[in-house]
């Protein structure tokens, strides 16, 4: 038991590594960049599931609260989580919420976990655009039209991505012991 609460604890540390050292890769293209950010979510909810995913998002975001430059264009502090992209950065957690439940229950139907996804992305939008119309006193038509619309082909590329990624990290985290038995239908 002892052994396999270390293995979880490593693969989610990993993916947290992982969120860092991808997440500040982005090209700044107005008030939201395109980065690696959401991909790499997908990408640890995909591999760890539902709880320990949004752990690792968690984490992610505690690392770059206290100021180490981890999120989108090497920034970090209270004061990125808080500006005007900030509501993406939250919303990353009810993405992999939403995200790994689908992914979690449906663990051999793609087009219901590729559905699942898109929702939890259209709930990362919803808080990140409604936080930047806040913030940046802007409609929340215009916050739309500048930080979602954009993104929508290049995120969902980054879900069929995770999924094609996802799926095998998930089988070799499973056959190492990282992973309980699927949930029960």
């Amino acid at each position: 038991m002892e052994k396999n609460r270390v293995r979880n604890m490593a693969a989610v540390a990993v993916m947290t590594a992982l969120m860092c050292v991808l997440g500040p890769l982005s090209v700044p293209v107005g008030p939201v960049p395109f980065s690696l950010q959401v991909f790499v979510v997908y990408l640890s909810v995909y591999a760890l599931g539902a709880r320990r995913g949004a752990l690792a998002v968690v984490l992610y975001l505690l690392i770059g609260c206290v100021g180490l430059p981890v999120f989108s264009g090497f920034a970090g502090g209270p004061g990125k989580l808080f500006g005007p992209t900030g509501g993406f950065l939250v919303g990353f957690v009810p993405l992999a919420a939403v995200s790994g439940w689908f992914i979690d229950r449906w663990e051999s139907n793609v087009v219901v976990q590729f559905a699942g996804m898109l929702l939890g992305l259209a709930t990362l939008y919803l808080f990140g655009a409604a936080w930047l119309a806040k913030v940046a006193n802007l409609s929340f038509d215009t916050s739309m039209a500048a930080a979602v619309y954009p993104f929508i082909p290049v995120d969902a590329l980054k879900i069929v991505l995770a999924i094609l990624l996802g799926r095998v990290l998930r089988r070799r985290l499973r056959a190492a012991g990282t992973q309980g038995e699927p949930p029960e239908r």
